[in-house]
């Protein structure tokens, strides 16, 4: 089956998903950016499934955090280096710029990268499956509003360049909102709470506690995790979007690496938010 031109592209782009892009323009690519929480959400569909592995907690989300970054390519982990360089170098905007297209990862990279990737990986032990595949959602909506008319390419060439700008200004609304309805209607579930390994206990427990307590607890489960998921959803966007603003203040725009930045922080954040309040 033959896939629109911007969802091909929004598939290459941020996944290893194969597909055939036969078209690349800002139109296209502005429908990419539009598109992009449609392939985190498939991307965390995947990637959580380690989750619901026998054994350590820590292990399934290790597992899962490690097959996110194999399934896309470990571009985002790479621009959250190069601009935490960039950044901590204190350098003017160009030679900012410069030391985030070198090849190498200085201290503030590494740094930023193993915590970042703590973080994911404990958060994500505590949050669960929904919560991951949430947090997948967050990270790739920040594209959508990093990319909306009105933020410009802090370089004349590259992704930014290419994507900068090319989102219609209702898009990143109307993303969001459909974004927290799906994250409420997943949290509503009476499972989505709970990490995989508490499943069975927590069905145990209903059984033996009756119907009546069961229909009790599923109630409650839902209405708090319809709450938990959108909040950790909005806690992750609003984390990327101040990034959003310090990078553009510092550099003057965004880059790939910029927009990669942002998905790993929206994630990371979405995660963390999401395993302390639930």
């Amino acid at each position: 089956m033959r896939l629109p031109h911007g969802l091909s592209l929004a598939i290459g782009t941020l996944s290893v998903f194969p597909v055939r892009v036969e078209r690349v323009d800002r139109e296209v690519a502005g429908q990419a950016m539009t598109l992009a929480p449609l392939v985190g959400l498939a991307l965390g569909l995947v990637a959580g499934l380690p989750l619901f592995l026998p054994g350590p907690p820590l292990l399934g989300a290790a597992l899962a955090v490690g097959l996110l970054a194999v399934l896309s390519r470990g571009l985002h982990l790479d621009g959250l280096a190069d601009l935490a360089d960039g950044l901590g170098s204190g350098k003017p905007a160009a030679q900012a710029l410069d030391i985030m297209k070198k090849s190498d990862i200085g201290p503030f990279g590494v740094m930023t990268l193993v915590l970042t990737l703590v973080v994911q990986v404990v958060a994500a032990a505590g949050a669960g499956y929904a919560a991951l595949v949430t947090a997948c959602v967050a990270g790739r909506l920040a594209l959508t509003w990093a990319c909306r008319a009105g933020v410009p390419a802090a370089r004349p060439d590259g992704l930014g360049a290419m994507v900068a700008g090319t989102v219609r200004r209702p898009a990143p609304l109307l993303a969001t909102l459909a974004a927290l309805l799906a994250a409420a209607a997943a949290g509503l579930t009476p499972a989505a709470e709970k990490s995989p390994h508490d499943l069975s206990g927590g069905i145990s427990s209903d059984l033996s506690g009756g119907i009546s307590n069961g229909l009790s607890n599923g109630l409650s489960n839902g209405l708090s995790g319809g709450l938990l998921l959108p909040l950790g959803l909005l806690a992750g966007l609003a984390a990327a979007l101040l990034l959003l603003g310090h990078a553009r203040r510092r550099l003057g725009g965004i880059t790939g690496d910029v927009l990669g930045a942002l998905v790993e922080a929206a994630t990371a954040t979405t995660l963390a938010v999401c395993a302390i309040l639930g």
